[in-house]
């Protein structure tokens, strides 16, 4: 399991867009870059956290940050949850889990007493420089994206 260190390089990511476009983390440097993981679009927590991510765009932009969310399903699902759910934010499609794996979020989880491998809900800002400038789990869904908002505002300062 990787894992990340504040500071360092953080993983190249080469994922297709929801639109099929190709995307590659290193393309965006000179910008800090938002990756919020999130494990199934289709599930209640999973909407809520890309709808807070959507809703708070404008003032990530304002502070000149691109936001990606990242989840291991296709660019057809990436596709469907924005159209449904009008997301202005990049959704990649990592159903080979590339970047899931590359900063160790592929874990053991527990639920209901049934062990199974899945996504940790977390998200991790990448610096201009493409270091890792902040590692967030996400101990609650509701309120998540603005912590992270706050946490960039701070390191941008």
């Amino acid at each position: 399991m990787a894992e990340l260190t504040i500071g360092k390089t953080a993983p190249e990511i080469a994922l297709p867009t929801d639109s099929g476009a190709p995307f590659r983390l290193s393309s965006y440097r000179g910008k800090p870059v938002v990756l919020t993981f999130y494990s199934d679009g289709t599930t209640e927590g999973c909407i809520l956290q890309n709808n807070e991510f959507s809703a708070l765009l404008p003032e990530f932009e304002a502070l000149g940050a691109i936001v990606v969310a990242i989840a291991p399903q296709t660019a057809a699902a990436c596709a469907s949850l924005r159209k449904k759910h009008h997301l202005g934010h990049i959704l990649l499609a990592d159903d080979g889990l590339k970047a899931v794996k590359a900063y160790g979020l592929w874990q053991q989880k527990k639920l209901w007493g049934h062990e199974f491998m899945g996504v940790i809900r977390s998200t991790v800002i990448v610096d201009t420089k493409g270091k890792v400038a902040a590692d967030m789990k996400a101990a609650r869904i509701k309120g998540h994206a603005a912590k992270v908002l706050e946490t960039l505002r701070t390191l941008v300062a």
